[in-house]
């Protein structure tokens, strides 16, 4: 039997410290086409200040041209506190939720403007209004393999917070290189050491990379049982949160390729995919001017 790989799709992710506002009628389109390929998750936009992140100031409006008739991807948004979260209700069709709670207590203010305990407080808060409207939140654990500012990090503090995190409720959990720092070693200690302690949950990776170094990374993450993994069409994009310099996405199309060998399924249809991947170019069209 094939082994089942869940690849979420980040356009979001992708877009949203870009310097110049992409056109909501484009992020639809480009949209339209990611829900028609076969991803598990399509993380399409968030709900947050407009001030902080203004390139997803339409998600309102981008939700409501979508077209979720022949899809069986999930709509996956962000939200950074209650009241975002609240203005997921009204949207059905929004089956995940995902909040960025990060190891670091530096990064989850700078990030967040909140601390690791007020952030507890907001993913019970978040977490109550999900059980009540049918949708799933997704923990994305940031700084998972590191962090810039000296913060303590290891596989034992990522495992409390789970823990700790599970114990509320929270079943799915997204570890973040969020500055790019994982390497294949630090990779393979943290899920070696983090998926045989919770069976009961699905921890996936959310990596961010260079170009050269995405090969080994997924390598890792596979070889120590991971089987969720996130990415951004061409890699694009960034947490314009984390430092001055973005390292992008692990490109979808690296770990497509990856995951073509015949003993994996990830349900990708490989012609809708390039036709997703045509079309990037008219999205990210700055980035190729």
């Amino acid at each position: 039997m094939r082994q089942k790989i869940k690849l979420i799709e980040c356009p979001r992710d992708a877009m949203q410290g870009l310097s110049y506002f992409i056109p909501t009628d484009i992020k639809v389109q480009y949209l339209q086409k990611l829900l028609q390929v076969g991803f598990d998750s399509l993380d399409f936009g968030s709900f947050v200040s407009a001030k902080a992140i203004p390139q997803m100031a339409d998600t309102h409006e981008v939700i409501q041209k979508l077209d979720l008739t022949n899809s069986t991807t999930k709509l996956l948004a962000i939200v950074a506190n209650r009241r975002g979260a609240e203005e997921t209700l009204e949207y059905p069709s929004i089956r995940n939720l995902g909040f960025p709670f990060s190891i670091s207590e530096t990064f989850q203010i700078r990030n967040t403007n909140s601390t690791i305990l007020q952030s507890k407080d907001r993913v019970r808060s978040i977490l109550d209004l999900c059980v009540k409207s049918n949708k799933e939140l997704i923990i994305y654990l940031s700084m998972a393999f590191g962090n810039p500012y000296g913060d303590e990090w290891n596989a034992d503090i990522l495992s409390k917070y789970i823990y700790e995190l599970g114990e509320y409720g929270c079943k799915i959990f997204a570890l973040s290189d969020t500055i790019g720092v994982a390497n294949p070693e630090s990779i393979y200690y943290v899920f070696e050491n983090i998926l045989p302690s919770f069976p009961e949950f699905e921890i996936g990776a959310h990596f961010h990379t260079t170009p050269t170094a995405w090969r080994n990374k997924i390598e890792a993450a596979c070889l120590a049982g991971c089987t969720r993994f996130d990415g951004a069409i061409r890699g694009f994009g960034g947490c314009p949160m984390a430092k001055d310099e973005l390292t992008g996405n692990m490109a979808t199309e690296n770990l497509v390729e990856f995951f073509s060998k015949d003993k994996f399924n990830t349900g990708i249809d490989q012609q809708l995919f390039q036709n997703a991947m045509q079309y990037s170019s008219q999205v990210f069209k700055n980035h190729f001017e």
